[in-house]
Order: structure tokens, then C-alpha cells, then sequence
């Protein structure tokens, strides 16, 4: 098959290879921060606190909504992973045509569970009355655009499973940039608010999923994928093998999705100012992840290529040189949060109260740094082994015991107050940077066999 859409991670320096892979997933993860954050500015500048909390609320419900999706995706990229470490590229297609039913199956239903749910979900999240209305608009016209959402992060992660991840960029850049646009054209110019934010978000990820259908299918012979009507349809096998990694990968962000709205809702009980300060503290918090996030993508791919491939040495090299970058990483943002708190706030808004709450919430984004960012490259090497009861059993903890339990004890017994929530945040991230670490060091992973034989 042609190398630009085939790239084999199973030969060559380990250092090399990971970085070459993962620079393009680091400038993806720039542009989707980046527009992440322009629209929180835009909103803040143009709409104000209310905005801001009501995009930060709307946005925790979409990520569990979105797990669903990225559950099915990140499966079957570390599915397509191992068949090309282990030369089976003959399987690609019954893979990609079950993985691309399921996706629309799951999208169709979210859709529904979301315009269905958003009013009630929002009242159980305490969403600050202020902020009500607009939370309302913005879920409707997300959720409307659910389909393009899941296709757009369905390309991306077959892409991404065959070593590909210079395209991926191409269209996330197409994303962000038709985003960044019309977020100026629909909330400056027109003043849409938090209407117009939605919008050009759905249009900009619909714009690029149409134009990576389009790529796939001019390149369809390299693909592995015909495009026929035939193909498209669940091969069970496929599905079993999809289901044993979707599943539990869906319960994950399911679990941290639900554990985030859980804080999300007390903090919410504290008034605008907080609200608004932990939703514009969770996009600073993604700056990070520009690095991090780079590394945790590639890591996972590499890692489940050399599993179908067998060779254990390498994805232990590859695993030890992506935490040395996160490391590194978090160092350098561990500094600059604790000196520039208030400056870096001001880039998102100019309200007074929420720059005087800023330290407080950018205090417990330092404490946690460590263990947020050097979870991701041994949780990806969980996933890339295709361990996915083990990464459910992470993120069950994550999500049910250790964040929600942390927060109540720092917040009630240690009577901390809305410190306690933000610190709660953060510290959960330990225990399951700690688990990671000890299977990986315990080395009985290394009897594992592909999820693929």
C-alpha cells in the first residue's frame, strides 16, 4: 500500500519515529486548543460570565455524550493498529465497514439522548439561572451536528490506527480555521452569542469531515476501504473484537465524564464567578495537553503496532521516551501557571471577579500537573496492548471513587470549600497515574497477547 497512508512504527529509531509521528498530533491538538480557547474569548469578550459558564457546563455534558464515540474510535485504531504491525492489511476492510456502522448507529442515538436531555440535565447540574438559557442553545445546535462531530473524530482515528498523522492535522486545521472564522463572523460582528459560538463550531467540523470523506475515497485503493454499498455493513467477528475494546473504552470517558459534571455541579453551586473561573481554568488546562496529548496519540499507535508485530523491547523503549517528554512538559507549565495565574486569565476575560478567584483554581492546576500529564503515555500504553478491562477499571476508580471521594473530604471534612473542589479536580489524576505505572514496571503485561490472534 502506498506510504502516505500506511506508515510502519515497528522499524527504525524509537525516539525518531515517536516524534516524526507524534509533531503532527501535537499541531492538531494546537488548533483544536486553540480554537477551543478563541471561542472561549470571543464569548467571554462578547457575551460575558454567563457565557463563559454556560459553554464550560454544555461542554462537560457533550464529553460524555462524545464517549460513546470515542470509545468505538479509539478501539478501533488500536484494532487497525494491530493488524498493520502484523501485516494483515487484508482485514482492514471488514474492520473499517463495522467500525463506520457503529459509529453512525451510536451517533443516531446520541442525538436523540441529547435533544431529549438537555434541559433536564442541565437542572441537575445546577447551571447558574444566568447562564440557563444560553446552555440551551448551544446543546441544541451541537447536538443537531452530532453525526459530522463522530464522522470527523472517525476519520481522524483510522487514520491515525495506519500511522497516518499528517492528514489528520490537514483536516483538524481545516476545522479550526472555518471555526475561527465564522465564531468572529457570527458572535463579534453579527452578536449571534452563544448561538452563533455553537454554530461555527458544527459547521467547521462539518466542513472537514466532508472533505476527509472525500480524501478517502479519491485514495480509496490505499485505504483498504472500496466504498462499496456491500461494505458497509457489521462483520460480527470484527464487531466482538471492536466491543471488547468500545465498550470499556466507553465506559472510561463515561466514568470521567460523569465524575467532571458531578464537580461541575457544586462548583456551579458557588455562583458565576466560580463557575466561570473552573470553565475558563479547564481551557487553560488544555495548553498543556498540546505536548502531552501529541505524545499519549502516537504513543498508543506505536505501542499496538510492535503488539501485533511482537516486539516488547520496542514498546518499552517507546513508552519510556514519551514519559521523559511529559515530563518534561509538565516541568515547564508547572512555572508558568504558578507565576502568571491572573495574566494568563485576562486572555479570556476582563471580568474582575474572575480574575481575583484566578490563582486560587491555577494553585490546583500546579498541584495536579504531574500526574495529569504523566498518566497520558502509560494509559496510552494500556490501550495500545489492547488491556481494556484494565483502563475501565482505571477509569471506574477515576470516576465514581477517587475524584468525587477526594472532593468531598478536601471540600466538607477538611472544610476547604470551593478550594477543596478545585484541588479534587486534579488529585484524582494520582491514583490512576499510580496504577498505570505499577503494571507497567511489573512487567506482566509482557505475556499479553494481541487482541487481534
Amino acid at each position: 500500500m502506498p506510504r502516505e497512508i500506511i506508515n510502519d512504527l515497528t522499524t527504525g529509531s524509537v525516539a525518531r519515529k515517536l516524534l516524526t509521528f507524534a509533531l503532527p498530533f501535537m499541531l492538531s491538538t494546537l488548533l483544536q486548543t486553540t480554537y477551543s480557547m478563541v471561542d472561549m474569548m470571543i464569548v467571554g469578550h462578547f457575551v460575558g460570565s454567563a457565557g463563559l459558564s454556560a459553554v464550560s457546563t454544555s461542554s462537560q455534558f457533550i464529553w460524555l455524550t462524545t464517549a460513546l464515540c470515542m470509545g468505538f474510535t479509539n478501539g478501533g485504531q488500536i484494532i487497525i493498529s494491530q493488524l498493520v504491525g502484523a501485516g494483515r492489511r487484508d482485514d482492514l476492510q471488514k474492520t473499517i465497514g463495522t467500525i463506520i456502522c457503529s459509529i453512525f448507529i451510536v451517533a443516531l442515538f446520541v442525538t436523540a439522548l441529547g435533544l431529549c436531555f438537555t434541559k433536564p440535565i442541565l437542572r441537575l447540574l445546577s447551571i447558574p439561572p444566568e447562564a440557563f438559557g444560553d446552555a440551551v442553545k448551544f446543546l441544541t445546535i451541537v447536538f443537531i451536528g452530532t453525526l459530522f462531530t463522530f464522522g470527523y473524530n472517525l476519520v481522524s482515528s483510522i487514520l491515525r490506527g495506519m500511522g497516518d498523522s499528517r492528514h489528520p492535522l490537514i483536516f483538524v486545521a481545516i476545522a479550526a480555521g472555518t471555526n475561527l472564522v465564522l465564531a468572529v463572523l457570527f458572535v463579534a460582528i453579527l452578536g449571534w452569542g452563544i448561538a452563533g459560538a455553537a454554530t461555527a463550531t458544527v459547521i467547521g467540523q462539518a466542513t472537514s469531515f466532508m472533505i476527509s470523506v472525500r480524501y478517502l475515497y479519491k485514495n480509496k485503493d490505499a485505504f483498504g476501504f472500496d466504498f462499496k454499498w456491500r461494505s458497509f455493513r457489521i462483520d460480527k467477528a470484527y464487531l466482538k473484537r471492536l466491543l471488547r475494546l468500545a465498550i470499556p473504552f466507553a465506559l472510561q470517558n463515561s466514568a470521567i465524564s460523569i465524575s467532571m459534571l458531578f464537580v461541575n455541579k457544586y462548583i456551579n453551586m458557588y455562583g458565576l464567578t466560580a463557575s466561570a473561573t473552573f470553565g475558563t481554568g479547564t481551557r487553560i488546562e488544555q495548553i498543556p495537553w498540546v505536548v502531552v496529548t501529541g505524545i499519549m496519540m502516537a504513543c498508543a499507535t506505536m505501542v499496538a503496532q510492535n503488539m501485533g508485530a511482537g516486539k516488547i523491547d520496542r514498546i518499552k523503549k517507546t513508552v519510556n521516551i514519551a514519559a521523559g517528554i511529559c515530563a518534561v512538559s509538565a516541568v515547564f507549565f508547572m512555572t508558568l501557571y504558578f507565576f502568571f495565574p491572573r495574566q494568563i486569565y485576562a486572555i479570556f476575560t476582563t471580568d474582575k471577579d474572575v480574575l481575583q478567584m484566578a490563582p486560587m483554581f491555577m494553585l490546583a492546576l500546579v498541584v495536579s500537573l504531574p500526574a495529569t500529564t504523566m498518566m497520558c503515555p502509560f494509559q496510552a500504553f494500556i490501550e495500545g496492548i489492547g488491556n481494556a478491562v484494565l483502563v475501565m477499571i482505571i477509569a471506574l476508580l477515576d470516576g465514581f471513587v477517587s475524584r468525587i471521594v477526594i472532593c468531598l473530604l478536601l471540600a466538607y471534612v477538611f472544610h476547604m470549600g470551593l478550594m477543596g473542589w478545585f484541588l479534587g479536580y486534579g488529585l484524582a489524576a494520582y491514583v490512576n497515574t499510580i496504577i498505570c505505572m505499577v503494571y507497567y514496571y511489573s512487567g506482566i503485561w509482557k505475556k499479553r497477547r494481541a487482541l487481534i490472534q
